[in-house]
């Protein structure tokens, strides 16, 4: 069974520690068993990679490597700041996130 995780896909994100620390970004891609996430624009790597069909030269490509979940915190969709993530049902009976610094439903 996949672990479950409080940042989604598509959700943004800011970084709270390392060495790029307050930049933001947008989840790209989730990484659950690694407890990762690719971020847009976020611990930029380089990668050399050879000739191939989709890239004739090959070359130096520039690309987001993975950053751990545990240095990521939501953006509060109120007011742009980090917030921690909970749960809470909705009258309709579904279950929703919410962010805990301003009570804001975040994926209604």
């Amino acid at each position: 069974m996949q672990p479950r995780f409080k940042i989604k896909k598509g959700d943004e994100v800011v970084l709270i520690t390392g060495p790029e620390k307050g930049k933001r970004g947008k989840v790209l891609r989730m990484l659950p068993l690694e407890s990762r996430a690719i971020v847009e624009g976020v611990n930029m790597v380089k990668r050399h990679t050879r000739p191939r069909s989709g890239q004739p030269e090959g070359g130096i490509v520039e690309k987001e490597g993975a950053v751990h979940l545990s240095n990521l915190a939501l953006v509060d969709p109120k007011d742009g700041r980090p917030t921690r993530v909970g749960y809470r049902f909705l009258a309709d009976g579904r279950k929703v996130r919410f962010a805990k610094r301003s009570g804001e439903v975040i994926d209604a």
